[in-house]
């Protein structure tokens, strides 16, 4: 049990030994104070995911046996340390969370935010991605189509000259991820996304589908684009997911597909595992790119 005075990266965090998850296959539960512990730890591979990034806080006060809520807006009583950004909402400017240090991630986790949800474009070109992420999201259990759908979309990127990069959902699928230049807005990337995810449907209907309606997909593959858009977000590398076991959304590298199940990686777990090796998305950023030549290529593939 840890005392009522438990202090991370200066922030004071209340009810420490509150268990946010529960124990699960992979891993032990989580507590407040565990996950504070932990986003200080995983500071120096999260923040260049989120640098400058708005962020939707998917909080669970009572764990994950009460009720759980997405908050945009910055709510009145963070303190005034909180980095924040304006954006441009159906309902007007709004102001978010965004994380640029250890202390806020730390701060964001004595919220009981489990999951910082964040924007695939950055303050300064807020309508521009710098990020094109595909969400691999399996209709059934098991690993063997999931994977498979995944190989193929990163096989026609490199196909179309576009470096791409591989994690865990930390759920039960796999994102794959582009890093851009931010030099289009989000209707042309998203536009350029679907048409290679709707390329990779027509070439494996049996296995992939862009229906997002659960009912019509039967036990095919979801290839979803639709987090290409203005606002909306994606789960961020090593940010914790609201599941048993606190699995964490984990970086690969492409030959570990096949051996690295979606929720295979822990709070506990990812630890030893960049003890052991660098962050497969360490240069991700050196790699951003232009869609101009893919565009190209892909406009000559599908004639």
């Amino acid at each position: 049990m840890r005392g009522p005075g438990v202090v991370v990266e200066g922030v004071q965090v209340s009810h420490p030994d509150k268990e946010l998850l529960p124990a699960g296959e992979r891993g032990p539960a989580l507590s407040k104070a565990d996950l504070a512990e932990y986003h200080a730890w995983a500071a120096d591979v999260m923040l260049p995911h989120l640098r400058e990034r708005p962020v939707n806080m998917q909080r669970l006060p009572d764990g994950l046996s009460g009720a759980a809520f997405y908050e945009k807006k910055v709510p009145s009583h963070f303190p005034d340390w909180v980095a924040t950004v304006e954006v441009s909402t159906a309902d007007g400017p709004q102001r978010q969370v965004v994380a640029n240090d250890a202390r806020t991630l730390v701060y964001l986790a004595q919220q009981a935010c489990l999951t910082p949800h964040t924007w695939l474009s950055r303050a300064g070109h807020l309508d521009r991605p710098d990020q094109l992420v595909f969400d691999l999201d399996p209709s059934v259990d098991g690993l063997a189509t999931v994977r498979r759908a995944t190989r193929l979309v990163g096989e026609m990127l490199d196909d179309l000259g576009l470096t791409s990069y591989l994690k865990t959902t930390g759920s039960r699928g796999y994102h794959v991820l582009v890093p851009l230049r931010p030099d289009e807005d989000f209707d042309g990337v998203r536009g350029f996304a679907r048409q290679v995810a709707q390329g990779l449907v027509d070439r494996e209907p049996a296995l992939l589908t862009l229906e997002q309606r659960k009912d019509k997909r039967g036990d095919r593959v979801l290839v979803d684009v639709m987090r290409n858009g203005y606002g909306q977000t994606a789960v961020p590398a090593y940010a914790v997911r609201p599941r048993p076991g606190a699995p964490v959304s984990t970086p690969l590298e492409w030959d570990e597909l096949s051996r690295v199940a979606p929720d295979q990686h822990t709070v506990t777990s990812v630890r030893r595992r960049l003890a052991q090796r660098a962050d497969p998305w360490a240069a991700a950023r050196r790699h951003a790119q232009g869609l101009g030549r893919a565009r190209e290529r892909l406009a000559r593939t599908a004639k």
